[in-house]
């Protein structure tokens, strides 16, 4: 079969199956055809041609029990996407009419690198059952660079895919210019549990790396942005940073006071039977106290605004970048950190504090409501054993908290909506992330924060 007399892709397949019926024959056509399909009957077992499109071609015969592929015209880059289709489409018969015992290349012309991975692919479909067909007739340029492609194939790093069908021969065992070597296809084992546990854990190391490092650079840069606004600071824009303190802050008021307050009524119920039965009903007010000032309040302040305005943050900037908004700033020679990096940041330094101030007073507001209820603790001796046992230090530590974790979130939130790329999808990827890794790296620095403290005697 010359591939040199087919005018445009073509694949046919003519032949009878066992069941088929003596003298009949099937065939189905892709595209336009011009060349010849028979099929010639040897006892029960079915005979199929498929002839390829110009310059390249590939034949299937199976006399009997014997089946050979043969291999003729030129497979190179040129015709390599009619060639892929036809491979593929050869992966949709059932498996015993693609086992072949040898590969006839006596026909084949050219070979290049696309054509040996080409070739590669099909014994992937063609090869099953661990049988090892052998390559005939292959000159030994051919038969070289298909060599040189297997080798390199397997080779490969690890994680990389690897054929199923390999070239093993040996130095010795293909005298020069026979052209002849041996396909053999190695068994593919299942990864054991441990092999999948080992390359999930190097993966989620590796883009936890690469995640640090680029936040470290985005931290760089919004310094940079900064330092060029206290040098400077008619580049600050005041209006955005008082939109953000509304927004981040005024608006978070109610869902802020709502969980401090309902906070500090769980904290002392949770306490007041305990406390009654030691008739120590009245230090419920040193446990509210230190509990809701140096911990709670600061902490449930961090993890609200993290859930409302980082993920605000991200999802603003993750649509923006996906319109392109932030490479219309560039063109335009804004900084994206300075129009909208620096705004949120200064934005949550001034209104952290003050929203943890917020939730102290209403945290412990609860804790009192609940202590007159519970243990009959009145508010002036709840307030007046408070006062005796809490120091201004308690009160510090508590406020000292919140511009870091504001700090923490804004980073956060804005790197990962600066990392948004392709569609909607992607912006809800990182809009999550932002409240996830905000929550995860808020809590961190608390327990710092704790051993920090602790070691200072605060």
């Amino acid at each position: 079969m010359s591939s040199q007399t087919t005018a445009s892709a073509a694949v046919a397949v003519t032949g009878e199956g066992v069941g088929d019926v003596p003298g009949e024959s099937s065939s189905e056509t892709s595209g336009d055809t011009s060349g010849d399909t028979s099929g010639t009957k040897s006892g029960a077992a079915a005979n199929f041609e498929i002839t390829a499109s110009v310059n390249n071609s590939l034949q299937t015969s199976r006399p009997d029990t014997l089946r050979t592929l043969h291999l003729s015209g030129r497979w190179t880059a040129l015709d390599a996407g009619d060639l892929e289709a036809r491979i593929e489409k050869l992966s949709d018969k059932p498996a015993p009419e693609r086992e072949v015992a040898e590969v006839d290349a006596t026909k084949l012309q050219a070979l290049d690198t696309v054509g040996a991975w080409l070739l590669r692919r099909l014994l992937e479909r063609v090869v099953a059952s661990g049988s090892s067909p052998a390559l005939q007739g292959s000159r030994p340029e051919l038969a070289r660079l298909f060599a040189a492609l297997s080798a390199a194939s397997d080779a490969a790093p690890a994680g990389a895919p690897a054929a199923t069908a390999t070239l093993a021969k040996s130095a010795n065992a293909t005298t020069a210019g026979s052209g002849s070597a041996v396909l053999a296809a190695p068994a593919v084992t299942a990864p054991s549990y441990l092999e999948k546990l080992g390359r999930a854990l190097v993966g989620w190391t590796t883009s936890v790396s690469e995640q640090a490092l680029a936040m470290l650079a985005f931290v760089g840069e919004t310094a940079v942005a900064l330092s060029r606004c206290v040098a400077h600071p008619s580049r600050l824009r005041w209006r955005p940073v008082a939109f953000n303190v509304r927004n981040a802050g005024v608006n978070a008021l109610p869902i802020v006071g709502l969980l401090a307050f309902l906070l500090g009524v769980v904290v002392a119920y949770q306490s007041a039977d305990q406390l009654r039965q030691y008739g120590a009903n009245i230090f419920v007010a040193d446990l509210i106290g230190v509990s809701m000032l140096r911990e709670f309040a600061p902490l449930i302040t961090a993890i609200i605004i993290a859930g409302r305005s980082g993920s605000a943050y991200a999802a603003q900037i993750g649509t923006m970048a996906v319109t392109e908004e932030i490479d219309a700033m560039r063109t335009l020679g804004l900084s994206p950190q300075e129009v909208l990096v620096l705004p949120k940041l200064l934005a949550m330094l001034i209104a952290m504090p003050l929203l943890t101030v917020f939730a102290d007073v209403l945290g412990v507001l609860g804790g009192m409501v609940l202590a007159r209820a519970q243990l009959g603790v009145s508010f002036p001796e709840f307030t007046d054993r408070m006062v005796k046992a809490i120091g201004m230090s308690t009160y510090l530590v508590g406020l000292a908290k919140a511009p870091v974790f504001g700090i923490i979130i804004v980073t956060v939130g804005c790197f990962q909506g600066f990392r948004t790329k392709g569609g909607a999808d992607s912006v809800g990827r990182q809009t999550t992330r932002s409240v996830v890794q905000s929550i995860f790296l808020v809590i961190v620095a608390d327990a710092i924060f704790s051993v920090i403290f602790s070691a200072l005697d605060l």
